[in-house]
C-alpha cells in the first residue's frame, strides 16, 4: 500500500470531516479512497474505456398511473438482455420504489437507463454506473454447479462464462 499527503484549507478539512462523519467513514483513508475510485470510474466510462458496466437504476412512480407500469415493464422487457433483476418496493398505497439492476455494454445500458427514469411518470430517477473489465474464463467450480451447462458437456476444463471485475 502506497501513501502519501494532501494539504487542505481548515474550511475544506471541516467540510470533509463532517462528510467522513456523515457516510460513517471510519477514517480520512477510506473516504479518499472511495472518492478516487468513484472519480476513476467516472473517467473510463467518460473516456469509453470501460466497455462494460453495471448500472443499478432507481425510481418512484405512483402504480396506479396504469400506463407508467405499462411503459416501465415495455422497457426492461424490450432490454431482457441487459436487465439483471428488479426490486419493487410498496412505498405507500399509491407510490412504488423500483431498482433495476442492469449489466451489459457501457453504452447499452446507460441508454436504457436514462430511458427508465426518463419515461413519463417516473420520479425521482437515480443511476449509479459502475465500469467493468471482464474476460472469459473456463474452469472448473468446485461448488458443483455448471452455470447451465450439464456437466458432461463440460470437459475437462469446465463451462466457459464472463467474470465481471469492477475497475479500480
Amino acid at each position: 500500500m502506497q501513501r502519501f499527503t494532501i494539504s487542505l484549507d481548515d474550511t475544506l478539512a471541516a467540510q470533509f470531516d463532517e462528510l467522513i462523519a456523515q457516510r460513517g467513514y471510519g477514517n480520512r483513508s477510506e473516504a479518499v479512497r472511495d472518492l478516487i475510485r468513484e472519480k476513476l470510474g467516472t473517467a473510463s466510462l467518460d473516456s469509453k474505456k470501460a466497455k462494460w458496466c453495471v448500472a443499478s437504476v432507481s425510481y418512484v412512480y405512483d402504480h396506479h398511473e396504469h400506463t407508467v407500469t405499462g411503459r416501465v415493464l415495455g422497457l426492461q422487457h424490450d432490454h431482457h438482455d441487459l436487465v439483471i433483476t428488479s426490486l419493487h418496493t410498496h412505498l405507500d398505497h399509491d407510490h412504488c420504489l423500483e431498482t433495476v439492476v442492469l449489466r451489459g455494454p457501457s453504452a447499452a445500458v446507460t441508454a436504457c437507463a436514462q430511458q427508465l427514469i426518463a419515461l413519463r411518470g417516473v420520479r425521482h430517477g437515480n443511476i449509479h454506473i459502475v465500469p467493468l473489465a471482464h474476460e472469459p474464463h473456463a474452469h472448473s467450480h468446485p461448488h458443483g454447479h455448471s452455470h447451465g451447462a450439464s456437466k458432461s458437456a463440460m470437459g475437462p476444463m469446465g463451462d466457459r462464462h464472463t467474470h465481471y471485475k469492477p475497475i479500480a
